[in-house]
């Protein structure tokens, strides 16, 4: 284990460990139950902040989401932290109020909790999709920018270059009825690297006809769209 690790292990240890230093000495172990409500909440509480950082889904606004997600914890902390307390000085006889008083806090805690979580989910999701629609343009493009390297015949070359021009000059943008035509093109694209490589003239004339066509398609349907 990583001694920077550790050191936060041992950092997040401090307030439980001082908290129940100082309950068990100014109350003992002989409790009612309203207290021993409140002493649990509170660490629950506790343990919700220190498990913010694992709700959080990776991705380009995690940090934002983190925050928030944190930021939502910790007030909750902080508000059960001070009810808590008061209610143990208090020491209530009777444990409903202590109940559903904190309950309450917890439930609008885990509502807000969850819409933020969901929020994140559909974020990262929508980065997610992002990211595969211009790798379609990123790799493609690579990959037919080779072929135009590799291609001897002038006049094949010219096609292919055709075929990257109108590749690279593809919006990037793209939507999900769009991945089975996208993967086509990809396909496509794998088998002209083949027509290349065994300089087969015909199919490498009718495979960049076909890409025309195909990646036309595409931005047509992308543009109705949008």
């Amino acid at each position: 284990m990583k001694k920077v690790n550790v050191l936060w292990m041992i950092l997040n240890s401090i307030f439980l460990i001082a908290f129940n230093v100082f309950f068990f000495t100014l109350r003992g172990m002989d409790n009612k139950t309203s207290v021993w409500i409140s002493y649990s909440f509170i660490h629950f509480a506790y343990v919700m902040l220190l498990l913010t950082p694992c709700l959080t889904r990776k991705g380009k606004s995690s940090a934002v989401f983190g925050f928030s997600i944190y930021y939502i914890s910790a007030i909750y902390f902080l508000i059960e932290l001070v009810i808590g307390i008061i209610l143990i000085l208090i020491d209530p006889n009777k444990h409903t109020f202590s109940l559903l008083s904190q309950l309450t806090i917890a439930f609008f805690y885990c509502i807000i909790l969850v819409s933020l979580l969901i929020a994140n989910e559909r974020t990262a999701d929508s980065e997610e999709k992002r990211k595969s629609h211009i790798n379609y343009i990123k790799l493609s493009s690579e990959k037919i920018k080779g072929l135009v390297e590799n291609a001897k015949d002038k006049d094949i070359k010219k096609r292919i270059e055709k075929v990257y021009d109108l590749l690279y000059s593809s919006p990037v943008k793209s939507q999900n009825e769009l991945i089975e035509l996208e993967a086509r093109i990809l396909a496509s694209i794998d088998e002209l690297e083949g027509y290349v490589m065994t300089t087969n003239t015909e199919k490498i004339i009718t495979s960049c006809d076909y890409l025309i066509s195909k990646i036309n398609e595409r931005n047509r349907t992308l543009k109705s769209l949008q």
